[in-house]
């Protein structure tokens, strides 16, 4: 399977809401929900739906971006049971998932990838350095968190991290040189993918306010 099978999957899911709304409906519910420190100037099932759809649809991007720099890298065989994972996560779902459908089932999907993304960046000390995971998208995927919902969520943390302990779980992987398939995802090719993180929040008229917790 590839990306492309991913946002198959992902627009068959945005027909079927364009016929429910049920999705909408989840998002008006848990906006009057959210922590005080997610602030929403605009309608906020709106902005939510938006901020939503557009971090689903992220996924199989990010998904493609790591698999062309790492076989620009030539690192492919590193980087390819994250890259099969995160597929997984959409087109072979686990029994845990399967209940889950539509776009409130996707975003789950959407968010354990960017999450084994991020611990794969955490993971390994010179990916880490390289600064590939922006404050921005980390954010992102906090929003994602609290959509989803607790206790939910931080299972699937959990799981995330499993996952990542079985691929790179040896101190091997964590001082592995990666400097090439840094400088490869850092090449002006992929700066859009910086600039769609960076300004996926602001665009979408949320925002995270200033305190101790940030």
């Amino acid at each position: 399977m590839t990306p492309q099978a991913v946002l198959e999957i992902i627009d068959q899911a945005r027909r079927q809401e364009a016929r429910s709304g049920s999705f909408l409906r989840q998002l008006k519910d848990k906006a009057t929900r959210l922590p005080s420190s997610i602030v929403i100037d605009g309608q906020p099932a709106t902005c939510l739906f938006q901020f939503a759809v557009e971090y689903i649809e992220m996924a199989p991007r990010l998904i493609e971006c790591v698999d062309t720099c790492a076989i620009d890298a030539g690192t492919k065989p590193l980087f390819q049971p994250f890259i099969d994972a995160a597929i997984r996560y959409f087109t072979q779902p686990s029994v845990l998932l399967v209940r889950y459908d539509g776009l409130d089932g996707l975003l789950i999907r959407a968010y354990l990838c960017h999450r084994l993304m991020e611990e794969m960046h955490d993971n390994n000390r010179s990916i880490r350095a390289g600064e590939l995971i922006d404050l921005e998208a980390t954010r992102a995927n906090l929003l994602a968190h609290e959509l989803i919902g607790e206790p939910f969520a931080n299972e699937l943390d959990d799981a995330i991290t499993v996952t990542v302990l079985q691929i790179a779980g040896t101190p091997d992987y964590y001082d592995l040189d990666l400097d090439p398939f840094v400088e490869q995802f850092n090449n002006r090719a992929w700066d859009w993918m910086r600039n769609y993180w960076e300004n996926l929040l602001e665009r979408n008229h949320i925002r995270f306010s200033l305190g101790p917790a940030l």
